[in-house]
């Protein structure tokens, strides 16, 4: 389900709550919505909302820390692809077919990656290896080096292929959402609470209704935002692949 999808159903449930208290407001007695129970409802609103804050907050702090996090391996990944790409080139002419493999595998190393992480199914992928990781390193391994810096070389260029490997790997094991479901079942449920014992004891006008309609919109937003950070990889805040497919220029030796 789109985080677009779930915070409109977020909306509709919490703004929902404001014609709940509004029913239950013109059927109970108004000896029922004075005095003592009034303030008991307050307090417990106070409670409640209290709650629905620290949630909130340890929900856009979670969502957010993925989004960094995997923002920084995405860097990361790119940073060790230009380093593998530049100890090549000063390697020698001999790894021109290793560089030019390195350039046709970088768009489908991206494709996976995008794919992996963008996949919204809830199945758990199999993790398939690419050649840069794996024929790649066998062509560096296969390098005869003539001299000690080529035998220099050809080490930083196999243990950047290793990292590259292992944020690659990184990657596919974060892959899902990161906000569990209940936690959000609950805090929409709270939400709608608030709302419909802020109705209970408000006058039934139109103004009062369209403010609780804003800030319903507001606190949906809130979810939508948080829905979207923790899946970094699609929707409208997904990160860029250009970087990591721009990485390398078309050749040069």
């Amino acid at each position: 389900m789109s985080p677009l999808l779930m915070s409109l159903i977020a909306f509709t449930c919490i703004f929902g709550g404001t014609f709940i208290g509004i029913f239950i407001r013109y059927r109970l007695p108004d000896r029922h919505l004075s005095g003592d129970t009034r303030d008991i409802v307050r307090q417990g609103t106070g409670l409640i909302g209290t709650l629905a804050s620290l949630v909130l907050g340890l929900l856009i702090a979670s969502a957010n820390e993925k989004f960094e996090t995997e923002g920084a391996q995405v860097k990361q990944l790119t940073a060790n692809i230009v380093l593998l790409d530049g100890t090549l080139t000063l390697y020698g002419p001999q790894t021109a077919g290793i560089r030019t493999q390195l350039r046709r595998e970088i768009s489908v190393l991206a494709d996976r990656i995008w794919s992996e992480n963008g996949s919204s199914s809830g199945k758990t992928l199999t993790f398939q290896a690419t050649d840069l990781g794996m024929s790649l390193y066998d062509e560096v391994l296969k390098l005869s080096p003539g001299t000690d810096a080529q035998r220099f070389l050809q080490a930083r260029a196999m243990d950047a292929i290793t990292e590259v490997g292992k944020t690659r790997l990184l990657l596919f094991t974060s892959a899902g959402r990161s906000i569990p479901v209940p936690f959000l079942v609950v805090l929409v449920g709270w939400l709608t609470l608030i709302f419909a014992c802020i109705s209970l004891f408000a006058e039934s006008q139109a103004r009062t209704i369209a403010v609780l309609c804003i800030f319903s919109f507001s606190a949906s937003a809130a979810i939508f935002l948080i829905l979207e950070l923790s899946q970094p990889f699609t929707g409208i805040m997904m990160i860029s692949d250009q970087p990591l497919r721009h990485a390398l220029p078309a050749f040069n030796l």
